[in-house]
C-alpha cells in the first residue's frame, strides 16, 4: 500500500512538472511569430548593413573588404556634412515647436468648447495622411506661379517668393510641413495625459487662488513629464528619419540645401549603387539615433516617477 501511494505521488509530481513546463513554454510560443518576423526583417538586415559598411558592395559582383574607408570618406564628403547639418537643423526646428504647439492645443481642446470633437479630428487628420500625399498638396501651395501661398502674397501686396527654389526658404518650407503633420499626434497624446491628471488638484489650486497660468505651469506641465518624455523620444527619431517630403518636393535641392542623411543614403544606395558607402551612412545614423534615445532615457527617467496623488 505504501509503495502504491509513493508511486502515485511520484506520478502526480511528474504530471505537475510536465504541466508547468508546458505552461512555461506557452508565452514563448505566443511571441515566436512576432519575434521571427522581427528577426528576419529587422535584425538580420541590421547585421548585414553593419557588414556591408566595411565593403565596397555595388549591387553586382564587387564586394571587397575596405575596412574603415567608407567611414573616413563619409567625414570628408562635403555633401554628407551638409546633409548632416540639414538633418540636425530640421530636428531642432521641428521638435520644440511640435511639443509646444501640441501641448497648447491639447490644453485648449480639453476645455468645454462648442465643436471641440470636430477640432480634435481636424488637427489630428494630417497625421494619418501619407506624407507623399501631403507633399503633393504642398507642392501646389508652394508653386512659384500659381501656388496658393504666392497668390495670397500678391493679394496682400507682397512680392512672390520662390519657396522651394530659394536657398534660405526651402528647408524652412519642409520644416513647416513636418510640424503641421506631427502636431496633431502630439496633441492627442498630450490630451490623453491631461485627462489622467486628477481634477482635485486643479480644484485645490483654484481654492488657493491660483490662476490658469499658475495651474498650467505648476500642475499640468510637471505631471505631463512622462508624456513629454515619450513624445520627445518619438519626435527625435521621426525628425532624424525625414525623407519623403525631401524626395518628393525638392530632391535635396536647391544646391543640397534640403538634402538629409536619409536622403543621401537613398541616393548613394539606389541611384549611384554605392551600397557599401550608403551602409556606412546608415550605421552612423543608427548610432546617432541610439545615442539621442539613450540620452533622452537618462535625462527623462526622473519624469517617470511623478506622483499624481
Amino acid at each position: 500500500m505504501i509503495m502504491m501511494l509513493a508511486r502515485m505521488t511520484q506520478a502526480n509530481r511528474l504530471a505537475q512538472t510536465g504541466r508547468k513546463r508546458r505552461l512555461s513554454l506557452t508565452p514563448y510560443l505566443m511571441v515566436l511569430p512576432s519575434f521571427s518576423i522581427y528577426f528576419v526583417f529587422v535584425l538580420i538586415p541590421i547585421l548585414m548593413t553593419f557588414e556591408l559598411s566595411f565593403t565596397n558592395y555595388d549591387f553586382y559582383k564587387t564586394k571587397d573588404y575596405v575596412g574603415l574607408a567608407n567611414y573616413t570618406r563619409m567625414f570628408a564628403d562635403p555633401v554628407f556634412l551638409i546633409a548632416l547639418r540639414n538633418t540636425i537643423v530640421y530636428a531642432v526646428c521641428t521638435i520644440v515647436p511640435e511639443l509646444v504647439i501640441g501641448l497648447l492645443l491639447a490644453v485648449f481642446l480639453n476645455m468645454k468648447l462648442i465643436g471641440r470633437k470636430f477640432f480634435r479630428i481636424s488637427f489630428y487628420m494630417p497625421h494619418v495622411i501619407s506624407m507623399v500625399s501631403i507633399s503633393m498638396i504642398f507642392l501646389w501651395i508652394y508653386d512659384t506661379s500659381d501656388g496658393l501661398l504666392n497668390m495670397l502674397m500678391k493679394s496682400l501686396g507682397l512680392p512672390a517668393q520662390k519657396w522651394l527654389f530659394d536657398l534660405n526658404l526651402a528647408l524652412l518650407c519642409l520644416i513647416i510641413i513636418g510640424i503641421w503633420k506631427m502636431v496633431g499626434f502630439i496633441m492627442i497624446i498630450y490630451l490623453a495625459g491631461i485627462q489622467q491628471i486628477p481634477s482635485h488638484l486643479y480644484e485645490a489650486a483654484t481654492i488657493d487662488g491660483a490662476t490658469g497660468v499658475h495651474k498650467f505651469f505648476n500642475i499640468t506641465v510637471p505631471l505631463l513629464r512622462p508624456t513629454t518624455f515619450f513624445l520627445f523620444v518619438t519626435s527625435c527619431v521621426s525628425s532624424f528619419m525625414v525623407f519623403e517630403q525631401v524626395n518628393v518636393m525638392t530632391q535635396g535641392g536647391p544646391l543640397n540645401a534640403t538634402t538629409t542623411v536619409i536622403h543621401q543614403i537613398f541616393q548613394r544606395a539606389f541611384v549611384q549603387y554605392q551600397m557599401g558607402y550608403a551602409s556606412a551612412m546608415a550605421v552612423f545614423m543608427f548610432f546617432i539615433v541610439l545615442i539621442v534615445t539613450l540620452l533622452n532615457f537618462y535625462f527623462g527617467k526622473q519624469g517617470q516617477n511623478v506622483d499624481m496623488g
